[in-house]
Protein backbone atom coordinates (compact mmCIF):
# COMPACT_ATOMS: atom_id res chain seq x y z
CA UNK A 1 0.00 0.00 0.00
CA UNK A 2 1.30 3.36 -1.24
CA UNK A 3 -0.77 5.02 1.69
CA UNK A 4 -2.32 4.88 4.93
CA UNK A 5 -5.96 5.02 5.29
CA UNK A 6 -7.21 7.28 8.01
CA UNK A 7 -7.32 5.00 11.36
CA UNK A 8 -10.62 6.00 12.18
CA UNK A 9 -11.98 4.82 8.68
CA UNK A 10 -10.30 1.32 9.20
CA UNK A 11 -12.07 0.91 12.67
CA UNK A 12 -15.21 2.22 11.47
CA UNK A 13 -15.25 -0.62 8.40
CA UNK A 14 -14.33 -2.88 10.66
CA UNK A 15 -17.20 -2.50 12.25
CA UNK A 16 -19.77 -2.10 9.19
CA UNK A 17 -18.22 -5.41 8.12
CA UNK A 18 -17.85 -8.92 8.84
CA UNK A 19 -14.44 -10.06 10.39
CA UNK A 20 -14.11 -12.68 7.28
CA UNK A 21 -14.49 -9.82 4.63
CA UNK A 22 -11.94 -7.26 6.68
CA UNK A 23 -8.57 -8.91 4.64
CA UNK A 24 -10.47 -9.00 1.05
CA UNK A 25 -11.73 -5.18 1.68
CA UNK A 26 -8.49 -3.52 2.71
CA UNK A 27 -6.42 -5.92 -0.04
CA UNK A 28 -7.92 -3.65 -2.69
CA UNK A 29 -6.47 -0.47 -1.55
CA UNK A 30 -2.80 -2.62 -2.82
CA UNK A 31 -4.26 -2.71 -6.27
CA UNK A 32 -4.63 0.20 -9.23
CA UNK A 33 -8.65 1.41 -9.62
CA UNK A 34 -10.91 0.16 -12.18
CA UNK A 35 -11.05 2.58 -15.34
CA UNK A 36 -14.23 2.31 -17.66
CA UNK A 37 -15.37 4.00 -20.89
CA UNK A 38 -18.90 4.47 -22.01
CA UNK A 39 -19.96 4.26 -25.38
CA UNK A 40 -22.51 7.38 -26.78
CA UNK A 41 -25.36 6.01 -28.35
CA UNK A 42 -26.06 9.50 -30.17
CA UNK A 43 -23.24 8.69 -32.09
CA UNK A 44 -23.69 5.61 -33.61
CA UNK A 45 -24.66 1.61 -32.64
CA UNK A 46 -22.71 -0.25 -29.91
CA UNK A 47 -21.54 -2.16 -32.62
CA UNK A 48 -19.83 0.44 -34.42
CA UNK A 49 -18.54 2.49 -31.81
CA UNK A 50 -17.31 -0.49 -30.24
CA UNK A 51 -15.37 -1.41 -33.37
CA UNK A 52 -13.11 2.03 -33.03
CA UNK A 53 -11.83 1.26 -29.71
CA UNK A 54 -9.92 -1.30 -29.53
CA UNK A 55 -8.43 -0.14 -25.77
CA UNK A 56 -12.00 -1.73 -24.57
CA UNK A 57 -12.21 -4.36 -22.85
CA UNK A 58 -14.89 -7.15 -20.97
CA UNK A 59 -18.52 -4.65 -21.00
CA UNK A 60 -19.10 -3.34 -17.27
CA UNK A 61 -22.80 -5.81 -16.05
CA UNK A 62 -24.84 -2.92 -15.38
CA UNK A 63 -24.25 -0.54 -18.20
CA UNK A 64 -25.18 -2.27 -21.66
CA UNK A 65 -22.71 0.67 -23.07
CA UNK A 66 -19.94 0.30 -20.04
CA UNK A 67 -16.64 -1.06 -20.60
CA UNK A 68 -13.10 -1.79 -18.79
CA UNK A 69 -10.34 -0.35 -19.67
CA UNK A 70 -6.64 -0.75 -19.30
CA UNK A 71 -6.29 2.42 -21.44
CA UNK A 72 -3.57 5.42 -20.54
CA UNK A 73 -4.63 9.16 -21.31
CA UNK A 74 -8.11 8.60 -22.48
CA UNK A 75 -8.98 12.25 -23.16
CA UNK A 76 -5.99 12.67 -25.66
CA UNK A 77 -8.33 10.14 -28.06
CA UNK A 78 -9.43 11.70 -30.97
CA UNK A 79 -12.89 9.79 -30.17
CA UNK A 80 -13.07 11.15 -27.31
CA UNK A 81 -12.80 14.49 -28.80
CA UNK A 82 -15.53 13.39 -31.32
CA UNK A 83 -17.47 12.23 -28.48
CA UNK A 84 -17.47 8.61 -29.06
CA UNK A 85 -17.12 8.11 -25.65
CA UNK A 86 -17.11 9.20 -22.05
CA UNK A 87 -14.62 8.05 -19.44
CA UNK A 88 -16.12 6.94 -16.82
CA UNK A 89 -15.23 5.10 -13.49
CA UNK A 90 -17.10 1.46 -13.67
CA UNK A 91 -19.32 1.79 -10.60
CA UNK A 92 -20.30 4.78 -11.25
CA UNK A 93 -22.40 3.91 -13.95
CA UNK A 94 -24.40 1.61 -11.77
CA UNK A 95 -27.03 4.20 -10.92
CA UNK A 96 -28.76 6.09 -13.98
CA UNK A 97 -29.88 2.62 -15.64
CA UNK A 98 -32.08 2.16 -12.10
CA UNK A 99 -34.07 5.31 -13.17
CA UNK A 100 -35.61 3.69 -16.81
CA UNK A 101 -35.45 7.36 -18.20
CA UNK A 102 -37.15 7.50 -21.57
CA UNK A 103 -37.32 9.59 -24.30
CA UNK A 104 -40.19 12.48 -24.04
CA UNK A 105 -39.95 12.60 -20.32
CA UNK A 106 -38.39 15.53 -18.03
CA UNK A 107 -35.49 14.61 -16.08
CA UNK A 108 -32.75 16.10 -13.92
CA UNK A 109 -29.77 15.47 -13.02
CA UNK A 110 -29.38 17.85 -9.60
CA UNK A 111 -25.42 17.77 -8.75
CA UNK A 112 -24.34 17.00 -12.14
CA UNK A 113 -20.91 17.73 -12.86
CA UNK A 114 -18.79 16.56 -14.77
CA UNK A 115 -22.06 15.15 -15.99
CA UNK A 116 -21.35 11.41 -16.58
CA UNK A 117 -24.42 10.37 -14.95
CA UNK A 118 -26.17 12.87 -16.38
CA UNK A 119 -25.16 12.33 -19.67
CA UNK A 120 -25.89 8.89 -19.07
CA UNK A 121 -29.89 9.46 -19.06
CA UNK A 122 -29.57 12.06 -21.84
CA UNK A 123 -28.14 9.39 -23.65
CA UNK A 124 -31.15 7.24 -23.10
CA UNK A 125 -33.45 9.82 -24.49
CA UNK A 126 -32.31 9.68 -27.47
CA UNK A 127 -32.98 13.52 -27.97
CA UNK A 128 -36.41 13.31 -26.59
CA UNK A 129 -38.31 15.24 -24.04
CA UNK A 130 -35.99 17.41 -21.53
CA UNK A 131 -33.26 17.22 -19.22
CA UNK A 132 -32.03 19.49 -16.87
CA UNK A 133 -28.37 19.17 -15.58
CA UNK A 134 -27.69 21.30 -12.79
CA UNK A 135 -24.42 22.32 -10.88
CA UNK A 136 -24.17 25.11 -8.46
CA UNK A 137 -20.42 25.53 -8.93
CA UNK A 138 -19.95 27.72 -12.19
CA UNK A 139 -16.30 26.66 -13.07
CA UNK A 140 -18.04 23.32 -12.44
CA UNK A 141 -21.03 23.70 -14.55
CA UNK A 142 -18.49 24.73 -17.49
CA UNK A 143 -16.67 21.81 -17.51
CA UNK A 144 -20.18 19.94 -17.38
CA UNK A 145 -21.48 22.64 -20.60
CA UNK A 146 -18.72 21.15 -22.72
CA UNK A 147 -19.24 17.71 -21.80
CA UNK A 148 -22.94 18.09 -22.89
CA UNK A 149 -21.70 19.92 -26.49
CA UNK A 150 -18.72 16.76 -27.09
CA UNK A 151 -21.41 14.29 -26.49
CA UNK A 152 -23.98 16.07 -29.20
CA UNK A 153 -26.88 16.34 -26.66
CA UNK A 154 -29.73 18.22 -27.86
CA UNK A 155 -32.02 18.27 -25.47
CA UNK A 156 -30.22 19.23 -22.14
CA UNK A 157 -30.58 22.37 -20.04
CA UNK A 158 -27.81 23.28 -18.12
CA UNK A 159 -28.38 25.62 -15.11
CA UNK A 160 -26.55 26.64 -12.01
CA UNK A 161 -28.30 26.67 -9.10
CA UNK A 162 -28.57 25.51 -5.81
CA UNK A 163 -31.34 22.77 -5.32
CA UNK A 164 -33.74 25.09 -3.10
CA UNK A 165 -33.92 27.98 -5.62
CA UNK A 166 -34.57 25.39 -8.51
CA UNK A 167 -37.21 23.79 -5.53
CA UNK A 168 -38.81 26.91 -5.88
CA UNK A 169 -39.83 26.79 -9.28
CA UNK A 170 -40.12 23.45 -10.44
CA UNK A 171 -42.60 22.00 -7.70
CA UNK A 172 -44.02 18.36 -9.02
CA UNK A 173 -42.43 18.52 -12.45
CA UNK A 174 -40.08 16.28 -13.27
CA UNK A 175 -40.65 12.08 -14.02
CA UNK A 176 -37.03 11.28 -12.88
CA UNK A 177 -34.62 13.22 -10.54
CA UNK A 178 -31.24 12.07 -10.05
CA UNK A 179 -29.48 12.90 -6.85
CA UNK A 180 -25.68 12.11 -6.93
CA UNK A 181 -24.66 13.86 -3.47
CA UNK A 182 -21.37 15.50 -2.56
CA UNK A 183 -20.03 12.93 -0.24
CA UNK A 184 -17.09 12.04 1.79
CA UNK A 185 -15.67 9.98 -0.97
CA UNK A 186 -14.56 7.10 1.07
CA UNK A 187 -15.33 4.90 -1.91
CA UNK A 188 -12.88 7.10 -4.06
CA UNK A 189 -9.71 5.98 -1.45
CA UNK A 190 -8.33 3.99 -3.87
CA UNK A 191 -8.98 6.13 -7.20
CA UNK A 192 -7.99 9.69 -5.61
CA UNK A 193 -6.25 9.00 -2.49
CA UNK A 194 -4.43 12.31 -1.81
CA UNK A 195 -7.35 14.42 -2.29
CA UNK A 196 -9.57 12.38 -0.42
CA UNK A 197 -7.45 11.74 2.59
CA UNK A 198 -7.04 15.55 2.77
CA UNK A 199 -10.57 16.05 3.12
CA UNK A 200 -12.00 13.15 5.11
CA UNK A 201 -12.94 13.43 8.58
CA UNK A 202 -15.84 12.10 10.64
CA UNK A 203 -17.10 16.04 11.63
CA UNK A 204 -16.85 16.37 7.37
CA UNK A 205 -19.18 13.49 7.26
CA UNK A 206 -21.56 14.47 9.18
CA UNK A 207 -21.38 18.37 7.56
CA UNK A 208 -22.32 15.99 4.23
CA UNK A 209 -24.75 13.98 6.04
CA UNK A 210 -27.00 17.52 6.89
CA UNK A 211 -25.91 18.90 3.42
CA UNK A 212 -27.44 15.61 1.47
CA UNK A 213 -30.77 15.75 3.36
CA UNK A 214 -31.16 19.04 2.39
CA UNK A 215 -30.72 18.35 -1.22
CA UNK A 216 -32.75 15.67 -0.88
CA UNK A 217 -35.74 17.67 0.69
CA UNK A 218 -35.01 19.78 -2.68
CA UNK A 219 -35.34 16.75 -4.94
CA UNK A 220 -38.70 15.59 -3.13
CA UNK A 221 -40.44 18.99 -3.62
CA UNK A 222 -39.39 18.59 -7.50
CA UNK A 223 -41.20 15.18 -8.26
CA UNK A 224 -44.07 14.35 -9.51
CA UNK A 225 -46.39 11.56 -8.35
CA UNK A 226 -45.57 8.20 -9.58
CA UNK A 227 -41.81 9.36 -10.28
CA UNK A 228 -38.95 8.12 -9.49
CA UNK A 229 -35.60 9.56 -7.71
CA UNK A 230 -32.23 7.94 -7.07
CA UNK A 231 -29.59 8.78 -4.39
CA UNK A 232 -26.15 7.77 -4.91
CA UNK A 233 -23.08 8.44 -2.91
CA UNK A 234 -19.14 7.72 -3.44
CA UNK A 235 -19.02 6.55 0.21
CA UNK A 236 -19.22 3.81 2.86
CA UNK A 237 -20.56 6.57 5.56
CA UNK A 238 -23.72 4.90 6.73
CA UNK A 239 -24.50 8.16 8.31
CA UNK A 240 -24.37 9.47 4.88
CA UNK A 241 -25.71 6.14 2.60
CA UNK A 242 -28.52 3.60 4.75
CA UNK A 243 -28.81 6.00 7.60
CA UNK A 244 -29.79 8.79 5.22
CA UNK A 245 -31.98 6.45 3.52
CA UNK A 246 -33.83 5.51 6.84
CA UNK A 247 -34.28 9.10 8.15
CA UNK A 248 -35.86 9.56 4.15
CA UNK A 249 -38.53 7.83 4.62
CA UNK A 250 -39.45 8.63 7.79
CA UNK A 251 -39.66 11.59 6.46
CA UNK A 252 -41.24 11.36 3.42
CA UNK A 253 -43.68 8.56 4.12
CA UNK A 254 -45.16 8.89 0.51
CA UNK A 255 -41.99 7.91 -0.61
CA UNK A 256 -41.38 3.88 -1.55
CA UNK A 257 -38.02 2.29 -1.51
CA UNK A 258 -37.75 0.24 -4.76
CA UNK A 259 -33.94 -0.64 -4.27
CA UNK A 260 -31.10 0.10 -1.85
CA UNK A 261 -27.14 -1.08 -2.50
CA UNK A 262 -23.83 -0.62 -1.28
CA UNK A 263 -21.16 -1.73 -3.69
CA UNK A 264 -17.71 -2.71 -2.22
CA UNK A 265 -14.46 -2.97 -4.28
CA UNK A 266 -13.69 -6.52 -3.13
CA UNK A 267 -17.33 -7.71 -4.38
CA UNK A 268 -17.21 -5.99 -7.45
CA UNK A 269 -14.98 -4.70 -10.30
CA UNK A 270 -15.54 -0.98 -9.66
CA UNK A 271 -14.95 1.84 -6.83
CA UNK A 272 -16.99 2.16 -3.53
CA UNK A 273 -20.53 3.20 -4.15
CA UNK A 274 -23.78 3.54 -2.91
CA UNK A 275 -27.27 3.77 -4.04
CA UNK A 276 -31.15 3.80 -3.19
CA UNK A 277 -34.11 4.25 -5.84
CA UNK A 278 -37.38 5.59 -4.55
CA UNK A 279 -40.76 5.88 -6.18
CA UNK A 280 -42.94 8.31 -5.13
CA UNK A 281 -46.78 6.87 -4.42
CA UNK A 282 -48.75 10.11 -3.71
CA UNK A 283 -50.36 12.67 -6.30
CA UNK A 284 -48.67 16.09 -6.29
CA UNK A 285 -50.37 19.17 -6.73
CA UNK A 286 -48.49 20.34 -9.85
CA UNK A 287 -47.22 24.05 -10.05
CA UNK A 288 -47.99 25.09 -13.14
CA UNK A 289 -44.41 25.78 -14.85
CA UNK A 290 -44.79 28.14 -17.50
CA UNK A 291 -42.99 26.84 -21.43
CA UNK A 292 -40.90 28.85 -23.46
CA UNK A 293 -42.39 30.55 -26.12
CA UNK A 294 -40.00 30.11 -29.24
CA UNK A 295 -39.12 33.01 -31.44
CA UNK A 296 -37.16 33.87 -34.37
CA UNK A 297 -37.28 37.06 -36.47
CA UNK A 298 -38.22 36.28 -39.99
CA UNK A 299 -35.20 37.49 -41.57
CA UNK A 300 -32.98 35.47 -39.52
CA UNK A 301 -35.23 32.74 -40.10
CA UNK A 302 -34.80 32.78 -43.68
CA UNK A 303 -30.80 33.11 -42.91
CA UNK A 304 -30.78 30.67 -40.88
CA UNK A 305 -33.06 28.28 -43.72
CA UNK A 306 -30.65 29.32 -46.52
CA UNK A 307 -27.73 27.54 -44.26
CA UNK A 308 -29.69 24.67 -43.40
CA UNK A 309 -30.03 24.20 -47.32
CA UNK A 310 -26.74 23.94 -48.29
CA UNK A 311 -25.20 22.67 -45.17
CA UNK A 312 -27.55 19.38 -44.44
CA UNK A 313 -29.29 17.21 -46.66
CA UNK A 314 -32.30 17.21 -44.40
CA UNK A 315 -34.01 19.81 -42.39
CA UNK A 316 -31.86 19.68 -39.04
CA UNK A 317 -33.17 22.08 -36.52
CA UNK A 318 -36.71 22.44 -34.69
CA UNK A 319 -37.91 24.61 -31.97
CA UNK A 320 -36.10 27.68 -33.71
CA UNK A 321 -35.57 30.41 -31.12
CA UNK A 322 -33.12 33.88 -31.34
CA UNK A 323 -31.49 35.21 -28.49
CA UNK A 324 -29.38 38.58 -29.57
CA UNK A 325 -28.77 36.96 -33.10
CA UNK A 326 -28.20 34.17 -31.51
CA UNK A 327 -29.91 31.08 -32.68
CA UNK A 328 -31.17 27.50 -30.94
CA UNK A 329 -33.17 24.26 -31.36
CA UNK A 330 -35.01 24.31 -28.05
CA UNK A 331 -35.72 21.03 -26.48
CA UNK A 332 -39.38 19.93 -26.76
CA UNK A 333 -41.73 21.81 -24.80
CA UNK A 334 -38.90 23.39 -22.50
CA UNK A 335 -39.76 25.62 -19.70
CA UNK A 336 -39.52 29.79 -19.45
CA UNK A 337 -35.84 29.38 -17.77
CA UNK A 338 -36.28 33.49 -16.96
CA UNK A 339 -34.74 33.85 -13.62
CA UNK A 340 -32.71 30.93 -13.43
CA UNK A 341 -29.05 30.81 -14.54
CA UNK A 342 -28.60 28.96 -17.92
CA UNK A 343 -24.97 27.73 -19.23
CA UNK A 344 -26.86 26.06 -22.32
CA UNK A 345 -30.59 25.82 -23.20
CA UNK A 346 -30.93 23.05 -26.27
CA UNK A 347 -28.15 23.31 -29.16
CA UNK A 348 -27.00 26.97 -29.74
CA UNK A 349 -26.95 26.26 -33.78
CA UNK A 350 -24.87 29.09 -34.17
CA UNK A 351 -25.48 32.88 -35.28
CA UNK A 352 -25.94 35.83 -37.57
CA UNK A 353 -23.62 38.37 -38.64
CA UNK A 354 -23.71 41.23 -41.53
CA UNK A 355 -26.74 38.76 -42.79
CA UNK A 356 -24.87 35.64 -42.78
CA UNK A 357 -25.18 32.49 -40.76
CA UNK A 358 -21.97 31.54 -38.82
CA UNK A 359 -22.58 27.83 -37.40
CA UNK A 360 -21.23 26.99 -33.72
CA UNK A 361 -19.53 24.02 -32.57
CA UNK A 362 -22.29 22.50 -30.73
CA UNK A 363 -24.11 22.36 -34.36
CA UNK A 364 -21.57 19.86 -35.53
CA UNK A 365 -21.18 17.56 -32.66
CA UNK A 366 -24.98 17.05 -32.65
CA UNK A 367 -24.63 16.48 -36.60
CA UNK A 368 -23.96 13.34 -38.31
CA UNK A 369 -21.49 12.71 -41.27
CA UNK A 370 -24.90 11.01 -43.26
CA UNK A 371 -26.17 14.50 -41.98
CA UNK A 372 -24.39 16.79 -44.20
CA UNK A 373 -23.38 18.09 -47.50
CA UNK A 374 -19.69 18.87 -47.23
CA UNK A 375 -17.38 16.23 -45.09
CA UNK A 376 -13.61 15.98 -44.91
CA UNK A 377 -13.96 12.70 -43.34
CA UNK A 378 -10.09 11.77 -42.01
CA UNK A 379 -8.71 8.78 -41.12
CA UNK A 380 -7.47 8.09 -37.45
CA UNK A 381 -4.13 7.67 -38.66
CA UNK A 382 -3.96 10.70 -41.13
CA UNK A 383 -1.79 13.22 -39.33
CA UNK A 384 -4.36 16.16 -40.20
CA UNK A 385 -6.34 14.84 -37.60
CA UNK A 386 -4.04 16.30 -34.76
CA UNK A 387 -3.60 19.11 -36.76
CA UNK A 388 -7.10 20.08 -36.58
CA UNK A 389 -7.22 19.32 -32.91
CA UNK A 390 -3.90 21.82 -32.95
CA UNK A 391 -6.60 24.20 -34.53
CA UNK A 392 -4.08 24.34 -37.71
CA UNK A 393 -5.32 24.77 -40.95
CA UNK A 394 -5.55 21.41 -42.73
CA UNK A 395 -5.44 20.81 -47.10
CA UNK A 396 -8.80 18.55 -48.37
CA UNK A 397 -10.60 17.97 -51.48
CA UNK A 398 -14.06 19.06 -50.59
CA UNK A 399 -16.18 22.37 -51.84
CA UNK A 400 -15.96 25.67 -50.88
CA UNK A 401 -17.79 26.72 -47.36
CA UNK A 402 -18.75 25.48 -44.74
CA UNK A 403 -17.47 21.47 -44.04
CA UNK A 404 -17.78 19.08 -40.75
CA UNK A 405 -14.09 17.93 -39.89
CA UNK A 406 -14.62 14.16 -39.34
CA UNK A 407 -12.37 11.50 -38.15
CA UNK A 408 -13.79 7.88 -39.36
CA UNK A 409 -16.64 9.72 -40.12
CA UNK A 410 -17.44 10.99 -36.57
CA UNK A 411 -17.63 15.16 -36.23
CA UNK A 412 -14.79 16.63 -34.75
CA UNK A 413 -15.64 20.12 -35.45
CA UNK A 414 -16.42 22.82 -38.29
CA UNK A 415 -13.77 24.18 -41.05
CA UNK A 416 -14.32 26.29 -43.56
CA UNK A 417 -12.90 25.54 -47.06
CA UNK A 418 -11.38 27.77 -49.84
CA UNK A 419 -10.33 25.98 -52.61
CA UNK A 420 -8.72 22.82 -50.91
CA UNK A 421 -8.02 24.79 -47.65
CA UNK A 422 -10.02 24.45 -44.73
CA UNK A 423 -9.51 27.40 -42.23
CA UNK A 424 -9.96 25.84 -38.31
CA UNK A 425 -12.93 26.72 -36.28
CA UNK A 426 -12.59 24.62 -33.78
CA UNK A 427 -13.19 26.40 -30.49
CA UNK A 428 -10.01 27.40 -29.76
CA UNK A 429 -10.32 26.44 -25.41
CA UNK A 430 -10.74 22.86 -27.22
CA UNK A 431 -7.40 23.01 -29.09
CA UNK A 432 -4.48 21.14 -27.86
Amino acid sequence: MAYKLPEQFIKNMQKQLPESEWEAFFATYENKPYKGARLNPLKGTKEELRALLPFLGESVPWEENGFYTDAEKLGANPFHAAGVFYSQEPSAMSVAPLLRVKAGERVLDLCSAPGGKGTQMACQMQGEGCIVLNEPVESRAKILSQNVERLGIKNAVVTCETPEKLAEKFEGYFDKILVDAPCSGEGMFRKNAEEAFAEWSEENVALCARRQKNILAAATKMLKGGGLLAYSTCTFATAEDEEQVAAYLREYPFMKLVKAEKLYPHKIKGEGHFLAVFSREDTTDVRLVKESKPFVSKANERIYADFEKGFFHTPFAKNLHEANGVLYALPDNVFDWKGVQVLRVGLRLGEVKNGRFEPNHSLAMAARKADCKRVVDLSQTDGRVEKYLRGETIEADVENGWCIVCVEGYPLGLGKAVNGVVKNHLPKGLRR
